[in-house]
């Protein structure tokens, strides 16, 4: 073999290793910038995140990955989603007479402002109870109004729907429905839904399956953000009670009822497939 016929098969080796090298390190940084990117989404996330969540909002930044990649980069990570636990609900067939179940387990709306939902949970804060009543908009399960309390009482709920109705620019011909708790069955309550013209529904007595929106709304806000020890002040839960139901829940958070996109995108392809700016 002549020497330049070796020296040419040489230089072919040194640069098939050279690039094998590089194409190497490009791996390896692209799979660190992913892990990078799964541990930020689940800080995010007050570590309550799991791989479907995660490798929508990945997708949505522009990533091309599956959620088996995800799962094993978590897995690298050491990353564990905290996944509530099932509730067991009691049942009941019985239902008030005045106030009929109208939607019927319907969860689906054709459009926004039709059916809303609404109900209240408990939240420690300084020492002691306070409760939050939140307003969900059914078509695409965008919290529309919501109220913190030390007292659950009617003025409670009335204060979430009145922000539900003045920020969704004062909607006709709703249909509201939640539980047959004491501050939605009170007359106040139902009186200012008459001032709006808004027809009610209830839940049969004790079955909170009627109501499953508003329960996996709440639930998910527990078991995802809410700390475990309460809020120290009002100031402090009023916050991150804000910017959690109104930020993140509708504009950051991946919803599956929705494809895999957050309730304000859900509604912002609405009205860009039907000409609303």
């Amino acid at each position: 073999m002549s020497p330049w016929k070796w020296s040419v098969a040489s230089l072919i080796s040194r640069v098939r290793v050279i690039t094998n090298i590089a194409f190497s390190d490009l791996a390896s940084i692209e799979r660190l910038k992913l892990r990078a990117t799964v541990s930020e989404l689940f800080n995010q996330s007050r570590r309550s995140a799991g791989s479907r969540t995660i490798m929508m909002q990945m997708r949505d930044s522009g990533f091309d990955v599956g959620r088996f990649k995800v799962r094993r980069l978590m897995q690298e990570l050491g990353l564990e989603s905290q996944q509530p636990r099932p509730s067991a609900y009691r049942k009941a067939l019985v239902e008030r007479p005045d106030i009929p179940n109208r939607l019927n387990r319907q969860f689906t709306a054709d459009a926004p402002n039709l059916v809303w939902c609404g109900d209240i949970t408990y939240v420690w804060v300084q020492n002691c109870w306070h409760y939050l009543a939140a307003t969900l908009d059914l078509y695409a399960r965008r919290v529309v109004g919501w109220a913190l309390s030390d007292r659950p009482d009617a003025a409670l709920v009335i204060k979430a729907l009145d922000r539900a109705f003045e920020q969704r620019g004062r909607p006709m011909g709703l249909l509201f429905h939640s539980d047959q708790g004491v501050q939605y069955a009170s007359r106040t309550f139902r009186q200012r839904l008459w001032r709006y013209r808004i027809q009610q529904s209830m839940n049969r007595r004790g079955n909170c399956w009627d109501n499953a929106p508003m329960e996996r709304l709440f639930r998910s806000y527990k078991s995802e953000w809410m700390p475990s020890t309460g809020y120290l002040s009002i100031h402090e839960a009023l916050r991150d009670i804000s910017f959690y139901l109104m930020e993140r829940y509708n504009r950051q958070r991946p919803h599956q009822y929705n494809g895999g996109v957050s309730p304000a995108q859900a509604e912002g392809t609405l009205n860009s497939l039907s000409g609303i700016s």
